[in-house]
């Protein structure tokens, strides 16, 4: 009798959007760090104070974004942490991939390297996915998560909604073109 082997995951839909908690705390941090006003060093330890971040990890990620130039370091008193470049200049997807390595398209839900059927049932909903993650991520940068309140989340977030500035965006119409007859 020749039975077809029962395929056994414990992936999810985890397995389609993957930020690290190392990543997560750089991304916040960094933005912590670009909405300082006073433009003061920011300590990792008063960081990861006010988001319930463990300083220890936390300080481990800040040095990594160090290394690559995302942020400037300097110890001592009043030292800290400082953006290494203009928050209009790092985007998100950089962050992230500083800390977690370059985004991959290779997310199978169930964990194979190779569908057993010859194409993935959901293939195209993952590569979809993935895409559109990948270009918020590389569209984004720090100035809007710097400006970024609840009030302009939907902005953020491409649904519409309004800037930090109160500046509603462009409206792209769909539909046909109506042109004039010659």
């Amino acid at each position: 009798m020749n039975a077809t082997p029962i395929v056994r995951y414990s992936r999810g839909m985890d397995s389609i959007l993957k930020i690290s908690d190392a990543a997560n705390l750089a991304i916040h941090a960094m933005a912590h760090i670009a909405r300082s006003k006073d433009k003061a060093n920011q300590s990792s330890s008063e960081i990861a104070t006010r988001y319930g971040f463990s300083e220890s990890h936390l300080s481990k990620v800040m040095q990594r974004l160090v290394k690559v130039g995302l942020l400037t370091s300097r110890r001592g008193p009043g030292g800290g942490f400082l953006l290494g470049r203009p928050a209009k200049t790092i985007s998100l997807i950089e962050i992230l991939e500083t800390v977690d390595g370059p985004m991959s398209n290779n997310n199978c839900m169930v964990g194979h390297t190779k569908c057993l059927d010859g194409g993935c049932a959901l293939g195209a909903l993952l590569t979809h996915v993935n895409h559109h993650v990948r270009m918020f991520m590389a569209s984004r940068n720090l100035t809007e998560l710097r400006d970024s309140s609840v009030k302009n989340a939907s902005y953020l977030a491409g649904l519409g909604g309004r800037k930090a500035s109160g500046e509603r965006p462009k409206q792209v119409r769909k539909g046909k073109r109506h042109e004039k007859a010659a």
